[in-house]
């Protein structure tokens, strides 16, 4: 891990800190060191857990577990802005599980001390974290629905449009840009590669998509919403 090159505030356009004046940004951010994680590097794992809370300050990190058989199953792909760890303080819990940088990453962390000295005490912040929490604990129950209830496509169809209002605002009027290859979403939906790359073919033949590279755009967001709600 190395400093990036140039310094930066791990705390600003981070909705958990958005109530907090520029001057207690910049004293929180003294506390938060920036470190650089290279794509392919893990940021903790079975082998080596971390008690801390992460920041999320640019690239994109992978949150997964693995199971019995060996198999990778990815909980999570976060994008900048998230805010994650091993935080028993503020109910999260990353046992088990493991967490790679996807792409080269600028990443912030806080301590226990850290937390419950400065973000606990703060009403403003408390309240954001039980809001986050709150939202965390939606999407794992939707997800969990998904998994059981909805057809393969629908499960695809729900995540592109999830990934795409969550993808990084377009530029000069360009489509929204998911990045992400077919064994990483499948890994999101607990699919095979196979089963997955069937339907996203079957997606672009439809022209709801287009696809690239390790990059998917939505063409059709009403036609991905129709398939969404679909069961069977």
């Amino acid at each position: 891990m190395a400093a990036p090159a140039e310094p930066f505030s791990c705390l600003n356009e981070v909705d958990l800190f958005a109530d907090l004046s520029p001057q207690e940004i910049q004293a929180l951010d003294v506390m938060a060191p920036a470190r650089l994680f290279r794509r392919g590097e893990l940021l903790f794992s079975q082998s080596q857990p971390a008690t801390a809370l992460f920041i999320l300050k640019s690239g994109r990190v992978r949150v997964f577990r693995i199971a019995e058989d060996g198999k990778a199953l990815t909980m999570a792909i976060l994008e900048p802005g998230a805010v994650f760890g091993e935080m028993m303080l503020v109910g999260q819990r990353m046992y088990d599980n493991y967490a790679e940088a996807i792409e080269d990453s600028a990443i912030c962390q806080l301590s226990v001390e850290d937390v419950e000295r400065f973000l606990l005490s703060d009403p403003r912040i408390a309240i954001r974290i039980s809001h986050l929490l709150g939202e965390q604990v939606a999407r794992l129950e939707e997800r969990l629905t998904n998994l059981a209830l909805r057809p393969l496509a629908a499960q695809v169809a729900s995540t592109l449009l999830k990934l795409g209002d969550a993808a990084a605002p377009p530029r000069f009027g360009q489509a929204r840009t998911i990045r992400l290859t077919h064994e990483q979403l499948a890994g999101l939906l607990g699919a095979s590669r196979e089963a997955t790359s069937k339907v996203m073919s079957d997606l672009a033949a439809r022209k709801a998509i287009r696809q690239g590279r390790g990059r998917i755009v939505i063409q059709d967001r009403d036609m991905l919403h129709r398939l969404a709600r679909s069961t069977a």
